[in-house]
């Protein structure tokens, strides 16, 4: 009997996946459409709705207000347009505003107007419900725009697409318009694409409004959306994009940091260049590869507090060729950023029908390799050169329903790591979701003791971490059920991942556990002057190495109010948290969390969070500490053109019982932004890390003709502060200057 349970699950599988399609089809052909109008020419955007192609457009009413209301109407009037010729698709807003002086608004780089007023478009040209663009358009024209997942937003992402916007008496006014060749669609006669309207009034409360009802029950807004109708005929694809660049730059550095008193010496002036080309042969397929990409750091990484830390940090990838295809490869499996220094890398994308394809190949240098661990994890930089493939398939049903297969490889001269794996993503009863991936690793590890001798063992498998050519294999398994409505959320979530289990190509970094975690959240929307809503939470799980010893146990309860103001508050409290570690068992590692936010004017916001109680001290000789680690920060906005925010980080423990210092210290980062126009800004971050004695300076000149033609002039300058006596001396200096140009063709 047991040989047929595989087949009753499949069948199950198959049989409710058909249902949901017959269902999802009877649905969408209730579901309300926006026609867009056909124009015979193109026109150039003033932000004024005053073209008169604008006057064919049949207008579309955002009546409903879903946040922080209930689908009430909205209290104020917006209306949507939609035009398209044989290139472009156009969407006009006409924002009133009974108070125009409330509107908030600043004139910054793109993709950093969430704070303000802004219309919005989400538009899934697939219609699978797997993913869709998102466009923003500020009261002054500057632009945000991301691809948002069933899982996430993807904010990184760039396309290539003109906006513009005024403000009036009456309101505000935008215009969008979308080159038919920076958007992916299906080859067919007729478009018909799902579609949100939405426009955004931060106020006393964040006001949101849409011309569709938005459904608290249903976890997902991608199946709430109309139907965008009209579009025939339409062509996308056939572009050819160049992107080169040059780049020159002057570095110098001291001969020994030990020594504040050593000879400063600066390297040549060299120069570098290099660039990328894309192809996209149709709406559905596109080729791309990269030259000596320039992948330097014009946006510098924050410091992170890593002290009493023994996994690797994760850092946003900010490099624009790594992030085109990433809604296909959110899974920690793969982290871009562990393709560290590539000569060369290339990338095909495409979808056929309802199979999704991805293949990326780099050339990486100097590349750099974390090894896992059950209680830490080991971060190995080399001189090394290596091979990454990267290879993922995904079949869409529709509705929220998709599974998938993801291949990775990384190749040395005589060592290599492979994974396989699949997953998936099951959509029933409307809020339920099963979803998935388990994985199968085979390493060859190198043989090079030298580089990489650290001999902690992989559990009682006989392997130990140290570079010593061993070779094993690997496997994980990652399970996750939820349900969510209006009321009340619930997911329980399951993890086992064995002890040899390695991705070169990821970020994964705890190994060795079997795990199970549980969440229960209620919801509450009083009719309150001072609350929108509140939430009360409860959860908590357990983590097992594979010798059966429970490593960690834990349950939480949490409250969290979101408050007119756009005030949020946090607080939470580890009423149970017993961990072993090191061989030692600690009880009671009580500590309360909390986080606290708010913006109660356009000009300044505020966010503070922390924790503070008892923490593991994670050494070779670990302790019970008590501490706190806390982060605040604030952005000061005194007019549209002028940001400066400053943020401050804290960390201090001592032990518990004899009040030994362990460590406290500081981070302070200050960004200051003076923006010209919508193109050109510059910026100065100047950072302070009490935790090595490390100051930075960045300043920085930017001109952005759009997300991929730029110039860049700036410096990065790092001191170290050596005693009070001799005080902070420069160790290193950069001056760099950077062109880049995107041709299309």
């Amino acid at each position: 009997m047991k040989n047929f349970y595989p087949v009753i699950i499949l069948s199950l599988f198959l049989s409710t996946t058909i249902l949901n399609q017959i269902l999802s089809a009877q649905q969408e052909n209730r579901k309300p459409t926006a026609e867009a109008v056909k124009i015979d020419n193109p026109f150039e955007l003033t932000g004024k709705l005053d073209n008169p192609a604008w006057q064919k457009a049949k207008p579309i009413e955002l009546n409903f207000e879903f946040k922080p209301s209930d689908n009430t109407p909205a209290q104020q009037k917006t209306f949507a347009y939609i035009l398209y010729d044989d290139h472009n698709i156009y969407f006009g807003f006409k924002c009133y505003d009974t108070n125009p002086k409330q509107i908030r608004a600043n004139i910054s780089d793109r993709d950093k107007i969430w704070q303000d007023d802004y219309a919005a478009i989400l538009i899934d040209t697939y219609g699978d419900y797997q993913k869709a663009y998102e466009l923003f358009v500020n009261p002054f024209g500057i632009q945000g725009d991301g691809i948002a997942t069933l899982n996430d937003e993807d904010m990184s992402v760039d396309l290539i697409w003109y906006s513009a916007a005024s403000i009036n008496e009456e309101g505000w006014t935008a215009e969008f318009k979308i080159p038919f060749k920076s958007l992916s669609f299906p080859d067919k006669e007729e478009q018909i694409w799902p579609l949100h309207l939405i426009r955004n009034l931060p106020r006393e409360s964040r006001i949101m409004n849409s011309w569709m009802r938005i459904d608290r029950n249903i976890p997902s807004i991608f199946p709430q959306a109309g139907l965008m109708t009209g579009i025939k005929n339409i062509k996308g694809g056939g572009a050819l994009e160049l992107l080169p660049y040059v780049i020159g730059e002057l570095a110098g550095a001291r001969e020994n940091f030990d020594d504040p008193n050593s000879k400063f010496n600066y390297d040549p002036l060299v120069g570098r260049v290099g660039g990328g080309i894309k192809y996209s042969p149709g709406p559905n397929f596109s080729l791309e590869a990269v030259i000596n990409p320039d992948f330097s750091q014009i946006e510098s990484d924050a410091d992170q507090i890593n002290v009493n830390t023994t996994f690797a940090l994760y850092y946003d990838e900010r490099r624009p060729f790594f992030l085109t295809g990433n809604d296909l490869l959110e899974t920690p499996m793969y982290y871009s950023r562990s393709i560290n220094n590539p000569l060369a890398a290339g990338r095909i994308t495409g979808k056929a029908g309802n199979l999704s394809f991805l293949y990326l190949s780099a050339y990486d240098r100097n590349t750099i390799i974390v090894v896992p661990g059950e209680e830490r994890s080991n971060t190995v930089s080399t001189n090394l050169n290596s091979l990454a493939n990267i290879g993922r398939l995904r079949y869409d049903f529709g509705d929220e329903i998709y599974i998938g297969a993801l291949l990775l490889g990384r190749n040395f001269e005589d060592a290599h790591n492979y994974l396989v794996g699949f997953d998936w993503n099951y959509k029933f009863l409307e809020n339920w979701y099963f979803s998935g991936e388990g994985f199968l690793t085979q390493t060859n590890e190198l043989n090079d003791l030298n580089l990489f001798g650290n001999t902690r063992e992989f559990a009682n498998t006989g392997h130990t971490a140290a570079f010593d050519g061993e070779d094993y294999i690997g496997n994980g398994l990652h399970l996750y059920l939820s349900h969510t409505d209006k009321f009340y959320d619930f997911d329980i979530e399951i993890n086992t991942i064995s002890p040899t289990f390695q991705t070169y190509n990821g970020l994964f970094s705890q190994v060795g556990y079997n795990e199970i975690n549980i969440d229960n959240e209620f919801s509450f929307y009083p009719d309150s002057s001072f609350i929108d809503r509140w939430e009360a939470e409860v959860y908590g799980g357990a983590k097992f190495n594979f010798d059966g010893i429970r490593k960690d146990f834990y349950m939480v309860p949490s409250i969290y109010f979101l408050m007119k103001g756009q005030t949020e508050f946090n607080l939470s409290y580890l009423v149970v948290n017993n961990e072993i570690f090191n061989g030692i068992y600690f009880k009671n590692i009580n500590r309360i969390q909390f986080y606290a936010s708010t913006r109660p004017i356009s000009e300044l916001s505020f966010y503070v969070n922390g924790s503070v109680g008892k923490f593991i001290y994670r050494t070779s000789n670990p302790k019970m500490g008590y501490g706190h680690n806390f982060y605040t920060g604030f952005t000061l906005k005194p007019s549209p053109k002028v940001n400066i925010s400053f943020d401050y980080s804290r960390a201090r423990l001592s032990d518990n019982d004899t009040k030994e210092l362990f460590y406290d210290g500081n981070i302070y980062r200050l960004i200051s932004i003076y923006q010209f126009t919508s193109e050109m800004f510059v910026r100065l971050i100047t950072q302070y890390n009490s935790f090595d004695r490390s100051f930075n300076v960045y300043p920085l000149f930017s001109y952005k003709l759009n997300a991929f033609t730029t110039f860049y002039f700036g410096a990065t300058a790092d001191y170290l502060d050596y005693n009070d006596e001799i005080g902070i001396r420069n160790i290193q200096q950069q001056y760099f200057l950077k062109v880049q140009y995107l041709f299309g063709i």
